[in-house]
């Protein structure tokens, strides 16, 4: 009985990898087709030569690390005053952070064009400025599940109320506590969810798309619609930056002390 549920994990396992697998294994060998007799790198050279490559994936790094800046501020000052001074805080705040994996990013986007329309009061769709802010906000409320749970998760590895207590008693300030005794000691976990907003933030299409920026999504689905060998290198190139982002948490989790329960 043991050995039959042994055989039917590994069964499991072995049919979901080759249900990821094979679409992404035939699509790197359709990027390598380009050439009629045999295979090549033309596609993925081609695809580096484009100048728009090079500005649509700068511009995305760009407004990914401002998204995570932005996201940090956002995320370790709430988690540290919700599981300290605000604990019956805490399921509201969950349940807000978990908004978007529910609400899609289509109405989400949508929402913000009607707000900030330059028919409002703050008309910032209006300038390429505002719409990089616009898109900035969107892409820190994407990334907010992922921000959240790291940075939550660091906090419960650490003693965060002795240390409070303990800078406190040596006359350090809040804003002081959090930038200088807090953000150290949990660098691990939010560089963690930093990886993670990173590699939602460089692939994300349909925000980018609606507010018209020139971001790596929107470049990908442009050159779809009059190539064909050069998206399938994109596709290849952005799965290989999601899962290098993925592999930098893995590895970076090992470096995590082990979470432990704060002494009340």
């Amino acid at each position: 009985m043991i050995k039959t549920m042994h055989l039917l994990r590994w069964i499991c396992l072995s049919l979901g990898v080759a249900f990821f697998l094979m679409p992404l294994i035939s699509t790197a060998k359709f990027s390598l087709s380009l050439r009629r007799d045999g295979y090549s790198l033309d596609a993925y050279r081609y695809v580096f030569a484009d100048p728009d490559f090079i500005s649509s994936f700068s511009y995305s790094a760009l407004i990914a690390l401002c998204t995570i800046f932005v996201g940090t501020v956002l995320v370790v000052p709430t988690v540290y005053l919700v599981r300290l001074r605000l604990p019956w805080l805490r399921p509201v705040v969950e349940f807000i952070v978990l908004l978007p994996l529910i609400v899609p990013p289509i109405i989400l986007v949508f929402g913000y064009v009607r707000m900030f329309s330059s028919s409002s009061l703050i008309p910032l769709t209006g300038t390429s400025r505002g719409s990089d802010i616009l898109l900035i906000c969107g892409y820190v409320t994407l990334a907010l599940p992922y921000l959240y749970r790291a940075v939550d998760t660091g906090l419960q590895a650490i003693n965060a109320r002795v240390l409070t207590e303990a800078a406190t008693i040596l006359g350090a300030r809040p804003i002081t506590i959090i930038t200088r005794i807090i953000l150290p000691n949990i660098m691990v976990s939010v560089l963690s969810g930093a990886f993670l907003t990173f590699a939602v933030v460089i692939s994300e299409f349909v925000m980018a798309s609606l507010l018209t920026r020139p971001a790596f999504g929107p470049y990908i689905q442009r050159v779809g619609v009059a190539k064909a060998y050069e998206p399938a290198a994109l596709v290849i190139l952005s799965f290989f930056i999601t899962w290098t982002a993925m592999g930098l948490v893995q590895i970076l989790a090992r470096f995590s002390p082990p979470v432990r329960r704060e002494s009340k």
